[in-house]
């Protein structure tokens, strides 16, 4: 088994000679396997140990248990308490999940003080069967079907290649002490229930099932591979990125093979469940302004296109120009500067260069987003327009409209930035100062 898991870890590129090792040891037979192996491998490791407070003296004997081991391998060891059914109430989870996310938290402090080159946890192909099941049980994608990858970030799984039988016949030969806990045999935990209910009953109609299920993950993962090649090649024709945002093309999209699992792959990534992504699906040739969330994102229809942003994507915050100011970097480059107008001046045509009647300004200036009502006097024209109209004219999307800005003198509308100016505040015969406005 130990030439197992080196192959496994060297096919893997799991782990490399030098550089610590936090691994995560709770005292049971896995973990007491895992650390027992690296050891043996020579690799620096140092023992990390949680102790959750589910089990009172248990926790508490586990804890002790696993620092006497460390000290004996002469091993450098760390614990914590968590209080961990207090953090799920908090956090409205399972018991399970915060576990997860307390123990990892801490193993991820550990690598950093360590400057650690990965965290082993001592998950092995059993775990791995139990979460292709729970993952089918719960509804997933291809990518759910191959169950717990052999590295996550830094997180690494040295033991996904051995069974727990294995694990068990290596317990046995090493005469290596662990513990049992007894939470194991209690169906409280939904892993629980599928580790001693579920595969039980999946064994009395195939007793080969556990291999029948690894060798499928295995082929999953082939299949995976090939079928993100695709999406890839996909995603390069239908998606496009502003800056954070992004733009999926609706003709492209509906010309997909299966479009509903085509959108699901582009949008259960920003947090959109299944329900919602049906009903974006069926308003793909509905008309423009519809609106989705998830808990992280929003999205827009738009015209032939949806528009996805992160939920604090606006920024509505306020900026000024002061008359002593020759540039400013937010919410945008622009370069401020005065002259006298000179003879046979001509005023810039471009819409990110502009010169304007340096008498008709009031300082401070005001940068910030339109609001409903707003309206100014378009360039060439005596009346007001409203800009909610110009935006029409000139076919702004919802996100044009959401990040365009406009600079305020006393509350008159100057310029829509980057595109018109107030035919109030144009240079004229008259005009003896100018200010110009470039945005770099």
């Amino acid at each position: 088994m130990q030439y197992k898991v080196k192959n496994y870890i060297e096919n893997n590129k799991l782990l490399i000679p030098q550089g610590v090792i936090i691994v995560g040891v709770s005292g049971g037979a896995d973990s007491m396997v895992l650390i027992h192996l690296l050891l043996k491998l020579g690799y620096t490791c140092i023992i990390a140990h949680c102790n959750f407070n589910l089990r009172t003296e248990e926790s508490d004997a586990d804890e002790i248990f696993v620092r006497k081991f460390a000290q004996s391998m002469k091993v450098q060891f760390y614990s914590i308490n968590f209080e961990t059914t207090k953090y799920a109430a908090a956090q409205h989870i399972s018991i399970e999940m915060a576990a997860r996310d307390l123990r990892y938290a801490w193993f991820y402090e550990l690598l950093q003080k360590h400057k650690a080159q990965a965290i082993a946890v001592a998950h092995h192909a059993d775990d791995s069967i139990e979460t292709l099941l729970m993952n089918l049980v719960r509804g997933t994608g291809l990518r759910g079907l191959t169950g717990i990858a052999p590295r996550n970030e830094k997180v690494v799984r040295p033991l996904l290649c051995c069974t727990r039988s294995e694990i068990e016949n290596y317990i046995f030969k090493q005469n290596l002490e662990h513990i049992t806990d007894s939470s194991n045999a209690t169906l409280n935990y939904q892993r629980n229930k599928f580790r001693n209910v579920v595969i039980p009953l999946l064994e009395e109609i195939n007793p080969s099932v556990r291999q029948t299920l690894y060798q499928s993950m295995e082929r999953f993962g082939g299949t995976l591979a090939i079928y993100q090649q695709a999406l890839d090649s996909i995603e390069k024709e239908i998606v496009h990125y502003q800056g954070e945002t992004i733009l999926l093309d609706i003709e492209k999209l509906k010309n997909q093979v299966h479009l509903p699992t085509i959108m699901y792959e582009f949008l259960h990534k920003f947090g959109f469940g299944n329900v919602v992504i049906q009903q974006i699906t069926e308003q793909l040739d509905g008309a423009s302004g519809k609106l989705f969330y998830s808990e992280t994102h929003r999205l827009i229809k738009d015209r032939n296109q949806l528009i996805i942003n992160k939920m604090d994507s606006k920024i509505d915050t306020n900026y000024w120009i002061s008359i002593s100011d020759s540039e400013i970097i937010k919410p945008f480059d622009l370069k401020i500067s005065k002259f006298t107008i000179p003879v046979n001046f001509q005023p810039s045509k471009d819409k990110n260069c502009i010169h304007l009647d340096a008498s008709k300004l009031v300082f401070p200036l005001h940068i910030r987003h339109w609001n409903e009502g707003d309206s100014f006097i378009p360039f060439g024209m005596k009346g007001n327009k409203k800009i909610s109209d110009f935006f029409i004219d000139n076919k702004f999307s919802i996100l044009e409209k959401e990040q365009t800005w406009l600079l305020i003198s006393d509350n008159d509308i100057v310029w829509i930035v980057g595109h018109r100016i107030d035919n109030r505040f144009r240079v004229t015969n008259e005009t003896k100062e100018v200010v110009q406005l470039s945005i770099n």
